[in-house]
């Protein structure tokens, strides 16, 4: 049994707020067409689930239930006009080998280009070339720099040539050297084979779809929307922090104590937890405090660890990581005190507090919030978009839609070994489990705002 202090206000508080994020018990199915194929797929996994969590096999039909479906979602996803691009380009890469060869020097192709830039400074250099004599060589050199920063790989070969094989280059010089290292240098074929493969008219619906995809990393536009990004989630944390704030009134308040609750943002946990700290949750966004009852030194107890989400989605692809950090500050010793950084300076929390911590569903409805300041959708969409790549990215749903593509008859058998991953191999239990995980996330969000309304409420009643 948990002992994190929950006092019986905050827990009124916590079972009163509105919920509007949740999402109902599975509905089963009654026909072959009253929903999408991503739906029915949830469903069909759905009922998967809950067989195989009594001890039963899941009988036959569901299993064609759930090809037909997932034949359904590949068909939806190559839809030349409506469909999915990031999935259709990754169809086009298994069947093209230059789309393959393309993607494979792309992976590589930035540190490639470091590389070379950094074999071309070496001989050519600006400020090397300033206390060069004017001349040909000279202006050689320049146009050597000038094709590395344009990523112009072919011209830059021909220039690096041309250069080597002038009498003027002085074998055995420093720049003969570097001109001779830089044109061996492996990075500089893979890249020039690259820029080659660029003209393949496969390699350019590739690029095109990838591009219909949206922004590439780096990009301007990617910068730009990673700027608004960071403003809206800023936002978000302000305004829940804004909450929070209102409950610590209201907490002290009926305590009658002025500082016996406080919050903290930007929560980072400290190494010194003997645990792992690898894909945990190592930053919590908004975390309320109660003063521990510890004469000696002044140190706090966690009553609530809120995560802010500027999106409903985000909040399921965050669960693991905030389970796995739940997991990480139990490993805190009773005995231990641990300094914790945050935004309003250093805390030092109870181990006792921290190991007490747990991941049942009702411990976490007690101790963990998730808030967004988005609305609710009104028709949830039931399969994760993660469990929706993962369907779509089985070798088994690349050969069926390779099929599609190419006009050729796919038998939806073709996927039946997607099903038996589903049900005995543990990379696929995430996917079995999405809409068990996504009721319980949804279950932990709340809108902010009726958080607020939940808080205010409680102050009204006194």
């Amino acid at each position: 049994m948990s002992t994190t202090p929950s006092p019986t206000l905050l827990g009124a508080i916590l079972r009163t707020v509105v919920r509007g994020y949740q999402v109902p018990d599975m509905a089963v199915p009654t026909g072959p067409h009253l929903a999408s194929p991503a739906a029915r797929l949830a469903m069909t996994i759905e009922q998967a689930r809950q067989a195989v969590a009594h001890g039963k096999v899941p009988d036959v039909s569901l299993k064609r239930r759930f090809v037909d479906a997932l034949a359904g979602m590949v068909g939806e996803a190559m839809h030349p006009d409506s469909g999915d691009p990031a999935f259709q380009a990754m169809v086009l890469r298994q069947r093209m080998a230059p789309v393959r060869e393309f993607a494979t020097l792309s992976a590589r192709a930035e540190g490639d280009r470091r590389v070379i830039l950094s074999a071309v400074n070496a001989v050519a250099h600006p400020g090397r070339q300033q206390r060069m004599a004017p001349g040909w060589q000279r202006e050689a050199l320049a146009d050597l720099h000038a094709s590395a920063a344009s990523s112009s790989w072919s011209a830059l070969r021909a220039i690096a040539q041309r250069l080597l094989d002038s009498p003027d280059s002085g074998n055995g010089s420093p720049v003969a050297i570097g001109l001779a290292r830089l044109l061996d240098n492996a990075a500089l074929q893979r890249l020039q084979r690259m820029e080659t493969l660029e003209a393949d008219e496969a390699v350019r619906r590739h690029r095109s779809l990838w591009d219909r995809a949206g922004p590439r990393p780096g990009s301007a536009t990617a910068l730009a929307r990673g700027v608004s990004a960071q403003q809206r989630g800023a936002g978000a944390e302000a305004l829940a922090e804004q909450a929070l704030q209102a409950l610590v009134q209201r907490l002290n308040e009926a305590d009658g104590d002025d500082g016996l609750y406080r919050v903290v943002t930007s929560l980072r946990v400290p190494a010194s937890i003997p645990a792992s700290h690898e894909r945990a949750k190592t930053e919590w966004d908004v975390v309320l405090l109660r003063r521990a009852p510890v004469e000696a030194m002044p140190a706090w107890d966690v009553c609530l660890l809120v995560e802010v989400k500027a999106s409903v989605d985000a909040a399921t692809t965050d669960f693991p990581r905030l389970l796995r950090g739940i997991g990480l500050l139990a490993h805190a010793k009773q005995d231990a005190a641990y300094m914790f950084e945050s935004r309003q300076g250093t805390v030092c929390l109870r181990g006792a507090a921290l190991s007490a911590l747990r991941t049942s569903e009702p411990d976490l409805q007690r101790t963990v919030l998730y808030c967004c300041d988005a609305r609710a959708e009104a028709a949830p969409r039931l399969l994760s978009a993660a469990s929706r790549m993962q369907l779509l990215s089985a070798d088994q749903s690349l050969a069926f839609a390779s099929h599609l593509a190419a006009n050729q008859h796919a038998d939806v058998a073709m996927l039946e070994p997607v099903w038996h991953l589903l049900l005995a191999s543990d990379r696929w239990k995430a996917v079995l489990n999405q809409y068990s995980t996504l009721r319980q996330v949804r279950g932990l969000m709340v809108n902010t705002e009726d958080l607020l309304a939940a808080i205010r409420q409680a102050v009204a009643k006194g």
